[in-house]
This record gives structure tokens, C-alpha cells and sequence, in this order.
């Protein structure tokens, strides 16, 4: 019991002290687990861990197997709440790069890291294999913390974030296919029973998870299942997909997992917010113990194996070699560009499913006495620990040595989601602006994504909205809410990360009357609040233009308006397109020219 509530305290800590470092969680979890595990057999009395994992005749927690059906049972729901947070929306333009990622860039990985440790460490083929297919993962479990902490173009962080998700089944399946032919053996055989699982894992992965994602969310639509037991029946049916699948198709339970939570995802599906806040917290208190577990399941012996020079040139010919090849050449043709498809090679942390599995099966072949399985578990184990260190300490310095650190966050967070918002959503996504809407209101939301603008539920009192890597390029923040409280709280809350470049809302009623009042933070001028934008939205539903003759054309314009509740600026758009938000103190603008142009809502301007 001690050791059980040991694990549980010493996890939360560790992941309390990676949010105040600004550091992957794994990284304290690993080195935990490695202090209470083989180190501390150094300095015991009796030689034994201070927690053993497996039990042995003397002390342990889990009897026989039972801490690998844990594992990935465990596994399987943190694969499934990555796949809720997959949007079709994200790889618009960068959907070919992830597609080459998860399949090229497997086969670079697979092969090259085979060749690497055949040659360098002197295994047999088949471990030297193994030991490639299960380092092919890199995981969202470390690569999300590293991006929240890191302003980059929206399009690398989305290629990193569905890359470590969809490429986890990925390693797993490739793991599974070289165990297999392990355990069959080489020749004839080994050929026709690995296609034949292959192809049960991908037939039984994609029905059972599509499937199920859909009868889940007939469910829910149709409130067949109480509100109060959403999150625990969605969990019992992740669970029952992935434990249904690998019966029929021995280890495609991770892919029908993933395939569920992504077809969930992207179904509007009602309460989906709610149920990813439950899942992420699950998965958070699952990685914390994992982690612990499998990092205190490693034997001393097994850390002393691979201290050698070896270790250290088997990890640099991954990290310099194999990974920017593979990247390089899935993002051949693409629209990034050498300094992002750099950046993009040197993030590639390896996570929980590399070390579950590897765990696993390396125990499993050393059972059977296959020659060279002693060193699966410690050297993936030494890449997983090696590549969060190095990325964790080093992805920032990176990004601003090469150049993809956003200097300037130029994108735009809009909260409240109305037909207003939407309309000035869209025109700001037709010139070229990163643009995100929130919104407390499912049916708004939904709106904005028929119209094909980026939009999710969220609710600004919570505090995961800061740790949302969609939100990484936000420079601006607009509040249009009819609720001047959220407005205020927004602005005084989120300023400093989302509105670094300026943060706007909506004058409330009692400030329209109080003329003295004018907030410097208003948005538009000192009359437009949400009844009288929302009204000239109904009757006059068009973001319009007029181009400026000079500073004196824009400030008659300014007052025109003023007095013509149907004519509403918003932005001004310089020579070079950039686009400047008018405030209440619109007055305040100057050195207009001919070039510029103001953006307005409201009828077509009758300009005399």
C-alpha cells in the first residue's frame, strides 16, 4: 500500500515540478523512477529497489504479467485522448508532410536505426530491429509540453503534434511485426504470418474504432447516457474497444484507439470539451505512474550494459543523422522551409509508448532466452530519457538560433463566437491571418466551422486554455462577448500571453454612458458595444473597404461614423497589408495616406 500511494505522490510532484520548469513531465517521472528503482539497490540494506515493479519472489507490486496488461491498458487511453485533440482543420496545408512523416519517415528510422545498432552494438538482426521499430515513436506526451513553452508558425507545431500521435500505433505496429517474426522465426512461414497479422491489425484497428466512435456518438447526441456518467461510459468503451480489437487482432488495440479518438474528434460531438478535460487529467495521472514503474523496473545490471562509448554514438546517428534524413526527405516539395524543416529534425522526443512496449517485449524475449533482448529495454530507454533532455534543454535556444521562433505573434484570438465575430473571423482569414474563436456556445462554434474558421469550446475560467498549442502564434486578443464581466476577465487574464501585441473588447453599456469612462482597450469607438454590433451585423452582414485619400478623409470618415449606427470601423489596413485594430481611441491614429485602406462593417459607404 505504501509503495502503491508512493508512486501516486511522487508522480503529481514530479509533473508539479515540470509545469514550474517548463519541462516535459517525463523527464522528472524517468529520473524518479530510475532513484527509486535500480539506484536505490545501490544503497539498501537488503539490495533490493524501493520499488519493484514485477513481483519476485521477495517483494513486488504486479504478480506474473499483470504490469503489462496495466501498461497498455494505460497506454491505450493516453493514445485515445492524443486522438480527440486531432483536427482535419490543422493539416490544411501540411496534411502531405505528416502522411510522408508517419510512412517514410517510419521506414528512414525502421532501417537506419536497425543498421545503426546492428553495426555499432553487434546485435542480431532481429533485436537490432526491434530495437528501430520501437524508437520510431515519438509521443505527444513529450512533444506538447515542449511546444506550449516555444511561439512557433502554426503549421510546425501542428506537423510535430500529429505526427507523435498518429505515429504511435505506427512503432507499435512495426514492433509487433518484428516480435512476430522473432517469435515465428526466419523464412517461409515468418512472411505469411506476418502479412496475415498485419492485415488483421489494420482491418480489426479501422472497424472497431470507427465503428464504435460512431455508436458512441449516437449515444451521447441522442442522451441515452446521463450527463453524470458520459466521462466513465467513454471510458469503459475505450477500454472495451481496445481489449474487443487485440482479441481478435493481437495488438491492434492501439490503433483502434487512436482511429476512435480521432473520429470523435472530429465529429460535433456536445460535451467533447468536458470529455477531453476528463481524459487529459486521466491521462496525466497514468503517465505520472508509468513512468515510475517502468523507469523503476530497469535492473542496475541493465543500466551497467549500456555504459559504454557505444550508447553515446548510437544516440548521436539517431539524433543527427537518421531524423533530419527522414524529415527531409518526407517534406520534400512542401511549402516549409530549410530553417523549419531543421527544426522539425531535431524535435523528435521519444515517449510512453516506446517505453511500455519496450518494457514488454524485452522482457518477454528475455524469458525465452533470445540472445541480445537484455539490451531492448535500457537502450530505448536511454533514447527516450537522451532526446526529452536534449529537446526539453535546447528546442527554444534552437528555434531562435535558426530562426522559427515567432518574434511577433501575429495571430489573432477572438473570444465569442456570434455572427459578428464570425463575419470578422472570415475576413481576416481571407487576409492571410492566423484566426481562432472561442466560445462558451456549441452551436456557435459549429457555425464558425461550416464557415471553415478555426473554432473550439473552451471556457476562459479554466486553466487549460494557456496550455492549448493551437494558441502558440496568438499576438492578439479580441473580446466580443455580450457579457462585459467575461470581457473584462479576458482582457485582465489573457493580455500578457494572447494579446502581447494588443488586447481589445467591446465597451459596456455603462460606458457608453459615461463618456469620461473610455477604456483604453475598447474596441471600435466609444458607442459600439454588442447590441449595437450585433444589430448592424442583422441588417448589414459584409465586412466592406474604401480606400483613403489622406489623414483629413480618414478622421471626417471617423466621425461619420460616429453618427451612422449602421457603419462600424474596425481595421485599418496599411500599404503593406497589415491590418491595425481601431480602438476607441480612434481618433488617435495618424500619418494616413493614400495607400492606406479602412476596413468597416456595415452598409457600403456613401463616401461624398
Amino acid at each position: 500500500m505504501l509503495e502503491l500511494a508512493g508512486i501516486v505522490i511522487l508522480g503529481i510532484i514530479a509533473q508539479w515540478v515540470a509545469w514550474r520548469l517548463k519541462l516535459p513531465a517525463i523527464l522528472p517521472l524517468i529520473l524518479i523512477g530510475l532513484l527509486v528503482g535500480p539506484i536505490s539497490s545501490l544503497y539498501t540494506e537488503d539490495g533490493l529497489k524501493l520499488i519493484e515493479p514485477i513481483w519476485n519472489g521477495k517483494k513486488g507490486l504486479f504478480p506474473g504479467d499483470s504490469l503489462y496488461y496495466f501498461v497498455s491498458l494505460a497506454i491505450s487511453i493516453i493514445l485515445f485522448e492524443g486522438g480527440l485533440t486531432l483536427k482535419r482543420s490543422e493539416i490544411k496545408n501540411i496534411g502531405p508532410v505528416i502522411t510522408k512523416l508517419i510512412t517514410l519517415g517510419s521506414l528512414v528510422t525502421f532501417f537506419g536505426a536497425g543498421l545503426a545498432a546492428h553495426y555499432i552494438f553487434g546485435l542480431n538482426w532481429q533485436i537490432s530491429f526491434l530495437f528501430s521499430a520501437l524508437i520510431i515513436v515519438t509521443g505527444p506526451t513529450v512533444i506538447s509540453p515542449i511546444l506550449r513553452n516555444i511561439p512557433l508558425k502554426k503549421d510546425i507545431s501542428s506537423v510535430l503534434k500529429w505526427e507523435g500521435i498518429l505515429i504511435d500505433p505506427i512503432g507499435a505496429l512495426a514492433a509487433v511485426l518484428v516480435y512476430e517474426f522473432i517469435s515465428v522465426g526466419e523464412g517461409h512461414s515468418f512472411t505469411t504470418t506476418a502479412l496475415m497479422e498485419f492485415g488483421k491489425i489494420l482491418l480489426f484497428g479501422f472497424t472497431f474504432g470507427f465503428t464504435f466512435a460512431h455508436a458512441l456518438s449516437i449515444a451521447v447526441k441522442n442522451k441515452l447516457i446521463p450527463h453524470y456518467l458520459l466521462n466513465v461510459v467513454s471510458l469503459s468503451v475505450v477500454l472495451l474497444v481496445f481489449v474487443t480489437s487485440d482479441v481478435f487482432a493481437h495488438e491492434s488495440g492501439l490503433l483502434a484507439v487512436v482511429v476512435m479518438g480521432l473520429v470523435l474528434g472530429n465529429i460535433n460531438l456536445p460535451n467533447l470539451e468536458e470529455l477531453l478535460y476528463f481524459k487529459e487529467s486521466l491521462s496525466v495521472l497514468l503517465i505520472s505512474i508509468l513512468f515510475i514503474l517502468l523507469a523503476a523496473n530497469i535492473n542496475i545490471s541493465d543500466l551497467e550494459l549500456i555504459y559504454n562509448w557505444k550508447t553515446a554514438a548510437l544516440f548521436a546517428v539517431i539524433i543527427l543523422v537518421i531524423r533530419p534524413l527522414g524529415v527531409f526527405l518526407s517534406t520534400q516539395g512542401s511549402s516549409l522551409k530549410l530553417n523549419e524543416k531543421l527544426f522539425i529534425s531535431w524535435v523528435g522526443p521519444r515517449g510512453i509508448v516506446a517505453a511500455g512496449i519496450a518494457s514488454l517485449f524485452g522482457s518477454k524475449l528475455l524469458a525465452k532466452g533470445e540472445t541480445g533482448a537484455e539490451y531492448i529495454t535500457p537502450l530505448v530507454f536511454m533514447i527516450v530519457l537522451g532526446t526529452v533532455l536534449l529537446n526539453a534543454t535546447t528546442a527554444r535556444i534552437v528555434a531562435k538560433l535558426i530562426g522559427v521562433f515567432l518574434k511577433k505573434s501575429e495571430g489573432i484570438l477572438i473570444l465569442g463566437a456570434s455572427e459578428v465575430s464570425r463575419l470578422i473571423a472570415g475576413y481576416l482569414q481571407k487576409n492571410n491571418r492566423h484566426v481562432v474563436l472561442i466560445d462558451s456556445n456549441q452551436s456557435n462554434i459549429n457555425k464558425a466551422k461550416e464557415a471553415g474558421l478555426g473554432a473550439f469550446v473552451a471556457n476562459i475560467y479554466a486553466d487549460n486554455l494557456t496550455d492549448n498549442i493551437e494558441l502558440n502564434d496568438m499576438g492578439f486578443l479580441m473580446a466580443l462577448t455580450g457579457n462585459s464581466d467575461i470581457n473584462n476577465f479576458a482582457i485582465s487574464k489573457f493580455k500578457n500571453q494572447f494579446g502581447e501585441n494588443g488586447a481589445y473588447r467591446l465597451v459596456s453599456n455603462d460606458e457608453i454612458n459615461n463618456s469620461e469612462s473610455t477604456p483604453k482597450e475598447g474596441l471600435f469607438s466609444h458607442t459600439d458595444d454588442f447590441i449595437k454590433i450585433t444589430e448592424t451585423a442583422r441588417k448589414h452582414p459584409a465586412i466592406n473597404e474604401i480606400k483613403l485619400k489622406d489623414q483629413q478623409h480618414y478622421d471626417s470618415l471617423i466621425k461619420i461614423t460616429k453618427n451612422d449606427d449602421d457603419i462600424i470601423p474596425i481595421f485599418l489596413k496599411s500599404p503593406n497589408g497589415d491590418l491595425k485594430v481601431i480602438s476607441s481611441f480612434s481618433g488617435e491614429i495618424n500619418d494616413i495616406t493614400d495607400k492606406h485602406i479602412l476596413v468597416y462593417l456595415g452598409k457600403v459607404f456613401e463616401d461624398k
